[in-house]
């Protein structure tokens, strides 16, 4: 098997290149550089232990628990893993479970009354309050033992974002740069790390924000796609090349936190927006060629960027923002 480019990687499992860097960061997949060949290369075995990752994380696998399974040889910590996870999983079926029935109780209820004035009181049950307390209010992510049909109903209604804020960005002056070709947003980070360091930005504008987007987005038709990256600077300051200063006219946006780097979570936004009774999407009219306008906030890096990258740094979040608009 001869070896892969990062790109050819990308393409073929479709995972982004910001992906599959952050496995290597984290010690889960290992590259090589071939001599006198500038990008990243992946061989036989890199590959095969991606695939293996690919589907653990389909099957709900956390990071943390893939490093260990990669790490461990021995069966009996992976079984011991699955089981954990399986004990969870049966928890969130029970909790569900117990959520439906009672909404069946809601339903039939409110049917009984349907075409009446009367006020329905669908807590009257004291016996009902005893079945939901126990529950909890934050989302459950499981997976039903019943046909693959039942499954993806319920993770299409699970995987429903519940967490989307409205957010108005002001007008802002930024330093941008924008480069197309391998690994972009490596690229154009190392750029907009220097220039922070150098600059000293963090003292001259502690509340400096960074934000980047597809520029263009990635494609079967071209070779590399790009990335543009900005920071918020200053309006008298100047930028030295390849830098160049621009003007944002600010906009609302539909708002969802990702923990790098979960970048699927984009569909899902953009469900929630298409799905919405107030909002509708106002992208821009140049498409695909700047992500439709949508930005990626990559939260505290202008201070961890100041502050050397240190290990034992800000856990990388990043705020997904898509353009709306009033309907």
């Amino acid at each position: 098997m001869k070896l892969m480019t990062i790109s050819e990687v990308s393409k073929v499992f479709n995972v982004s290149t910001r992906m599959l860097r952050y496995y290597e960061q984290i010690g889960l997949l290992p590259r090589q550089r071939k001599e006198d060949y500038a990008y990243r290369v992946y061989d036989e075995n890199a590959i095969r232990r991606l695939q293996y990752i690919i589907v653990l994380r389909k099957l709900r696998i956390s990071l943390k628990q893939i490093a260990l399974i990669l790490k461990t040889p021995e069966h009996i910590h992976t079984i011991e893993i699955f089981q954990k996870n399986i004990a969870e999983l049966n928890d969130e079926i029970t909790a569900l479970n117990t959520i439906r029935d009672v909404l069946k109780i809601f339903v039939s209820r409110l049917n009984q009354n349907i075409g009446t004035s009367i006020k329905l009181d669908l807590l009257r049950n004291s016996d009902i309050i005893k079945i939901i307390e126990p529950l909890t209010l934050s989302r459950i992510n499981f997976k039903e033992e019943r046909s693959m049909e039942d499954l993806n109903k319920a993770n299409e209604v699970l995987g429903k974002l519940r967490n989307v804020r409205i957010v108005l960005l002001p007008p802002f002056t930024v330093a941008s740069y924008h480069f197309v070709g391998e690994n972009p947003e490596e690229t154009v980070g190392d750029v907009l790390d220097k220039f922070v360091c150098e600059s000293k930005l963090y003292e001259k504008k502690p509340d400096a924000r960074m934000f980047g987007f597809n520029h263009p987005n990635p494609s079967p038709s071209r070779p590399h796609h790009g990335y543009e990256d900005w920071v918020t600077i200053p309006d008298d300051m100047e930028v030295p090349a390849p830098l160049v200063k621009k003007k944002f006219d600010g906009g609302m946006y539909a708002a969802h936190t990702i923990a790098f780097p979960d970048f699927h979570e984009w569909n899902l936004l953009s469900k929630w927006v298409e799905e919405s009774d107030k909002y509708a999407p106002n992208y821009s009219e140049q498409g695909e060629e700047i992500m439709g306008g949508c930005l990626e906030e990559h939260l505290n890096w202008i201070y961890s960027s100041h502050m050397g990258w240190p290990k034992n740094g800000i856990d990388g979040y990043i705020d997904l923002l898509l353009p709306i608009k009033l309907k």
